[in-house]
């Protein structure tokens, strides 16, 4: 994994060279085209006599086996653009005919497009707030990542398919190397093994590097944790080497603890620090899996206590799902008051998790039919309001949780308020709903209604800031390919397809009619064309009126 710089790393291949082929001949077309406009100006500009000549002798000489093969060839041209238009806009989002067109017509044209992709727009409280660029749609780290040997790399077996991206597994790399490695310019032999195992795109090589650096120090912790996330297939084999590798961290962590008040390494001590709470972690998260859930809280409540301000590697969002499935809701409520505060960045955890506790107090009474005839009670107006706040949050959810679109593995990398996001929560939560009676039923009957507030989400919010028009591309990196790309708001359909599906249609029913009426739509034709050129025609006849018959005469020879 060399390449870490963030874009997509895998290579354009065919597709990237069909669409440079097509964009030069899509710019070929537009100068065949113009070429033709010239010359047709050219004889509509001739002396009148020639003119009648020329398109008499034009149009008597077509045949009506012209008129089927050029709208038949007409009707094939728009119909293949018309597939590509379409699945490229599947794909990609956009029309390639309107990307073509804005990057090579509007430069000769002078337009500039705007460097800038911040805009202002209205907060919840008003004032003008710059909107989010695409740079800053910022990637966070899954709190709830599954394990590559023990879960992902099962699925590969299972289906044949890779639940992770190049991308996501690059930025995995980028993680670790800066977690686990230390900003002092002396790496221990180990270390610099290490550095190079994060960086492997093989797997098989990771695997290898992290044993070499045992072979090096058998006090390697990392190399440990690198084999208990890709080498064990099981939980309880990785729970086994991150134990191992916890006994070797607090040694070390005691170590450079006391180094840290002799020497002030800190850079040493931060890389032994961020890797003791990577396994503490883990290790919560192992007894979550394995069913010991008491054991996972009461680690996850230690660990958040021991390093309080590490509050953004999100271990509450572990805790969360814990206490969810002990059913400790009074607990779930106390993180919330905590987490859930008005300067703190949100997640959908968070805001659904808040919305479940309100759904739950509420929905096993609910009736839509009892409550639009005697109205929302308090109780149920703040579970409405708590569930549109989530939707507004992430709008992607609820499609997960009531089951309206099939979910995948969850990515290691999340993105907040997109697809991703969504997919990982509603991975592990949608157990936690489906526990509340009637919560799904509840948020089937009112998670649209959030849409009516908030009619451009782009450019304005209602209690959060504009939706992020950067989501898609980011999820489309994270993601795998064979999932759909859930998008928000629903894109129309570009003009170009539209317009090309209108013209295959029209040059294929013109096809049909020549083919079957050659001689009624051969007269049809001739008559559109003189109908067509009268305008043009009078406009020279008066030209030529005011213009001396010399200057006709030159412009001919020329």
């Amino acid at each position: 994994m060399e390449d870490s710089t963030g874009s997509n790393p895998q290579s354009p291949g065919f597709t990237e060279k069909l669409k440079s082929w097509l964009s030069w001949s899509w710019t070929y077309v537009c100068f065949l085209w113009f070429g033709m406009v010239l010359i047709m100006i050219y004889v509509l500009w001739s002396p009148l006599k020639l003119q009648e000549t020329l398109t008499s002798v034009f149009l008597n000489t077509l045949t009506p086996k012209f008129y089927v093969a050029l709208t038949g060839t007409s009707s094939l041209i728009s119909g293949l653009i018309l597939i590509f238009e379409w699945w490229y806009f599947r794909k990609y989002g956009t029309s390639f005919i309107e990307q073509v067109s804005v990057s090579h017509l509007r430069p000769l044209l002078g337009g500039v497009e705007s460097s800038s992709t911040t805009g202002l727009f209205s907060s919840v409280n008003g004032d003008a707030e710059p909107r989010p660029s695409v740079s800053e749609c910022k990637v966070w780290r899954n709190p709830l990542n599954l394990f590559r040997g023990a879960e992902y790399n099962r699925y590969t077996w299972v289906t044949g398919k890779e639940p992770l991206t190049y991308y996501d597994m690059n930025l995995s790399a980028q993680d670790h190397q800066t977690f686990f490695t230390g900003d002092t310019q002396q790496l221990r032999p180990e270390d610099a093994v290490m550095q190079k195992a994060w960086r492997e795109r093989n797997p098989q090589a990771r695997i290898r590097a992290a044993y070499q650096a045992i072979e090096i120090n058998h006090q390697c912790a990392a190399a440990y944790v690198l084999l208990a996330e890709e080498e064990a297939t099981t939980i309880t084999e990785a729970e086994r080497l991150f134990k191992k590798a916890l006994s070797i961290g607090k040694d070390g962590f005691d170590y450079f603890i006391l180094q840290l008040h002799i020497f002030s390494l800190c850079s040493t001590a931060g890389k032994d620090i961020n890797l003791l709470v990577y396994i503490k972690r883990r290790l919560a998260m192992c007894a979550r899996k394995l069913g010991r859930i008491k054991e996972a809280v009461k680690m996850m409540r230690d660990l958040m206590k021991e390093f309080p301000l590490l509050g953004m590697l999100n271990i509450h969002e572990n805790l969360l799902e814990a206490l969810l499935e002990l059913q400790a809701y009074a607990d779930v409520q106390a993180v919330l008051a905590k987490y859930d505060d008005i300067s703190l960045p949100k997640s959908a955890t968070i805001c659904y998790t808040s919305a479940l506790l309100k759904a739950r107090a509420v929905s096993d009474k609910f009736s839509p039919e009892a409550a639009s005839r005697r109205g929302l009670s308090t109780a149920e107006m703040n579970a409405v309001e708590a569930i549109h706040r989530a939707v507004e949050f992430n709008p992607h959810v609820p499609k997960y949780l009531l089951e309206m679109k099939s979910l995948i593995l969850p990515p290691e990398h999340i993105l907040k308020r997109g697809d991703s996001e969504a997919v990982a929560y509603a991975f592990f939560h949608l157990q936690h709903w489906k526990r509340a009676e009637g919560a799904l039923n509840l948020l089937h009957c009112t998670w649209e209604g959030t849409f009516r507030i908030i009619p451009y989400p782009l450019e304005k919010g209602h209690l959060f800031y504009p939706y992020p028009g950067c989501t898609e591309t980011a999820d489309r990196e994270l993601l795998p390919s064979f999932h759909e790309v859930s998008v928000y708001p629903k894109k129309e359909l570009p003009f170009f397809i539209l317009f090309t599906a209108g013209l295959c249609s029209f040059t294929a029913m013109l096809a049909m009619l020549t083919h079957q009426f050659p001689e009624l739509m051969g007269v049809f034709a001739k008559a559109f064309f003189s109908t067509l050129f009268a305008p043009l025609g009078f406009f020279a006849d008066k030209m030529e009126s005011f213009m001396p018959s010399s200057f006709w005469h030159q412009l001919t020879r020329i």
